[in-house]
């Protein structure tokens, strides 16, 4: 076995117009300022006659319906086959909506613009190919990510249930602090760097435009490393926030409790990029290099169940869903997490009042020797993201979330019975999570 690698990267400006809606919250939100800019970025990869591109954009989550116009936007100015297109969405909670309707102008033109800038960027990133070794490693991003999940004292399960909130008793679930990097040492050329690691960029709120987190990691890597490129992919993030609900000391510096019962904060944001960018420095020097001769590329179809309501749930769905869309949330009797709790569930009701009985989820996969790509189209729990990494026969496994579409939150078995807003909105029945494994280590062993 030998080294038959080429990587290349490339970066450009997706910033929207103002006052453009914004995705992420059950309230409208338009934007009215920049705080950072967002960017479509792209690392492409080739070994022999296969190459790869992995697009990463500041963006909520990209629904399947969008996804055609962007693959073929991209293999278009690039030639490759849409299987070997990896389009990725951060899941920043301050970026806009797209739209397919011409009436909706502005999200309509950006969608539109975001097609062409990505089709740019892979361009770029193949162009940019150079002869490169690759080598990995795992670094620790402490006390960033929490579980958001929370059993209180009655008994019943919240999702963000605010902070000190004297009714907690536990939490639900654990947290993966592992941050997988990856780097590419390449021949008269900057050094990429590629970042996975599981946890809500939802750090900023308001309705100004900003990239979360994740930039301020990247920018950080980028002025700490000379002749450094950096690119990040979200992994299994579903079930863990950036809230910490009993801080201590400084821990609530540069934050405020928002109108869900949430604590943000744009401070709170820079330090968890720059607390993620730290686990980069403590591997980048010590990286493991392995040969790379061949990559490999898949996408495994797998038939999901859906979480169709009942008949007898269909009338007060509506009610609170009819509420909701004219405006008057205030007549409802919840506030907070549980109004955001129950707006969803209705929502999904409504949804799939007549069907379907089940979904066609894409999972993605990339083998690049012997580290493995997960591409999971929604927001997975953690338990999925560990399912994944236990696979034998890879030295590293890579679980992205919101990768090649955007299909809702895919929770573990057990939160359906025990509530909380991921499974009371979630689309797909109990057992989601403990399909995507099984069906992601089958396609993990078609990849070898």
């Amino acid at each position: 076995m030998g080294n038959n690698l080429y990587a290349g990267f490339a970066r450009v400006d997706a910033t929207p117009m103002m006052d453009i809606s914004i995705a992420g919250y059950y309230k409208p939100r338009f934007a009215e300022g920049v705080l950072d800019e967002l960017h479509v970025s792209a690392l492409a990869i080739k070994s022999g006659d296969n190459t790869v591109v992995m697009l990463n954009l500041d963006h909520c989550g990209i629904h399947l319906d969008f996804m055609p116009g962007i693959k073929e936007a991209v293999m278009k100015s690039t030639g490759l086959p849409s299987e070997a297109i990896f389009v990725h969405a951060t899941h920043s909670h301050t970026a806009p909506n797209f739209s397919l309707d011409p009436e909706k102008e502005l999200e309509y033109k950006y969608y539109k613009f975001i097609c062409s800038r990505m089709a740019d960027c892979a361009k770029y990133a193949i162009d940019d190919l150079k002869p490169a070794k690759m080598g990995w490693g795992i670094g620790q991003a402490p006390n960033v990510a929490f579980v958001r999940r929370f059993r209180m004292k009655d008994g019943s399960v919240k999702t963000n249930p605010g902070v000190n909130n004297p009714e907690i008793l536990a939490p639900i679930g654990d947290v993966d602090e592992r941050v997988n990097v990856i780097r590419f040492d390449r021949e008269g050329a900057e050094t990429l760097v590629l970042v996975n690691f599981g946890n809500h960029p939802d750090m900023v709120g308001g309705s100004k435009i900003s990239a979360d987190w994740p930039a301020f990691m990247w920018k950080t890597v980028e002025k700490a490393i000379d002749n450094t490129r950096c690119i990040f992919f979200n992994g299994a993030q579903g079930d863990v926030n950036h809230v910490n609900v009993h801080p201590t000391k400084g821990d609530f510096n540069d934050m405020f409790n928002d109108f869900d019962g949430v604590s943000r904060g744009y401070g709170h944001a820079r330090y968890v990029g720059r607390v993620v960018a730290a686990a980069v420095l403590q591997t980048y020097d010590k990286v493991n290099y392995v040969d790379v001769d061949s990559i490999k590329y898949k996408v495994h179809m797998a038939e999901i169940p859906s979480n169709m309501p009942t008949p007898e749930q269909i009338p007060e769905a509506h009610r609170i869903n009819d509420l909701h869309n004219a405006g008057k949330d205030n007549e409802l009797p919840y506030e907070g997490m549980m109004l955001t709790t129950v707006v969803a569930e209705a929502a999904r009701m409504v949804l799939l009042e007549n069907g379907p009985e089940s979904f066609d989820m894409p999972l993605s996969g990339l083998a690049i020797g012997p580290v493995a790509f997960v591409g999971i189209p929604g927001e997975p729990f953690t338990k999925i993201g560990r399912g994944l990494k236990d696979t034998e026969g890879w030295e590293l496994i890579c679980p992205m979330c919101l990768t090649n579409g955007s299909m809702g939150y895919f929770p573990a078995k057990d939160a359906y019975d025990e509530g909380g807003y991921e499974a009371r909105a979630s689309r797909f029945a109990a057992g989601v999570a403990e399909r995507i494994i099984e069906e992601g280590k089958q396609l993990l062993d078609e990849l070898h």
